[in-house]
């Protein structure tokens, strides 16, 4: 008996199907093999379980969570050596896992990913945050009875004080008017994000580096994967279908547009997109595309 390998999106699929097995760490690394189709991916969370075990050694097996952390962080930032790629942020090399371990260089959400595995590691409580315009990281950090919450951000290194969100959240609640009467706690932006969140920016990311470039095959790419990370995603099916139609795929085209339209009445594109389908053959309705 013969088993046929996985395509890369049917590799992916299988790792984001269910929540409760998602793995953060896995997934993101698959991201890269669009671009990298030889990737073997178990070798790559192989050498992130080596870091880990080199870490473990810094440091005595009794030593407190924030002795750990100030080992975590000299190792990381200092001794590997991780950092911000601040002359090629746009590069897509940044946001692939086997790169940023092989350059030492990222952008903050492929550096917190990395950051977050090494502290889960070693027993630290480490999650990401979707903060507006830049990932972070939280630690939640006990001492006796205490507990408290330590942000860092993975393009820095920096512990960021309560003063320093503040002024980093600024513009975006200025352009929001999210000031006076209408502010909200800054706590609201601090909230862990779940894996599935973490993989959508990702690969948002990555869409908006392949859309600026006009990059259409590895748009498509990007494309397929949040369609199947975010199956009730309407507006990536929505666009998933306009590359469809770019590429002259009608029939695939028409069945993207009009599942949106099914599942997004209160859309304000409707009409746009309706004419779209028109202008594909498809305005019989979704029941002539089966």
């Amino acid at each position: 008996m013969t088993f046929e390998t996985p395509t890369a999106l049917e590799y992916f699929a299988s790792l984001v199907a269910d929540d409760a097995s998602l793995s953060l760490v896995e997934a993101a690394v698959s991201i890269a093999q669009d671009d990298y189709p030889q990737l073997d991916t178990q070798a790559v969370l192989a050498e992130i379980d080596t870091l880990a075990v080199r870490l473990k050694q810094r440091f005595p097996v009794d030593a407190v969570p924030v002795q750990r952390l100030r080992w975590l962080n000299r190792f990381f930032f200092q001794e590997l050596g991780f950092a911000g790629n601040v002359n090629h942020y746009h590069d897509p090399d940044n946001s692939y896992l086997h790169r940023v371990l092989d350059t030492r260089r990222g952008i903050p959400i492929t550096l917190a990913i990395l950051y977050i595995e090494l502290a889960s590691q070693i027993g630290l409580t480490a999650r990401g945050v979707s903060f507006p315009g830049h990932f972070l990281v939280k630690l939640r950090m006990a001492t006796g009875s205490q507990h408290g919450e330590v942000v860092i951000d993975p393009f820095t290194g920096h512990s960021l004080s309560r003063d320093e969100l503040d002024e980093l959240l600024a513009p975006y609640k200025r352009n929001r008017g999210l000031q006076g009467d209408f502010d909200v706690p800054l706590g609201l932006f601090l909230q862990a994000a779940a894996a599935r969140e973490v993989i959508a920016r990702m690969l948002r990311n990555l869409k908006e580096i392949h859309r600026g470039a006009q990059d259409v095959r590895r748009l498509l790419h990007v494309q397929e994967r949040l369609v199947v990370l975010l199956p009730q995603g309407w507006e990536e099916r929505r666009d998933r279908g306009l590359l469809y139609a770019d590429l002259g795929l009608d029939a695939a085209a028409a069945r993207d547009l009009w599942s949106y339209l099914e599942h997004a009445p209160d859309a304000g594109d409707r009409a746009l997109i309706a004419d779209r389908i028109k202008a594909l053959g498809g305005d019989g309705g979704p029941s002539r595309l089966h």
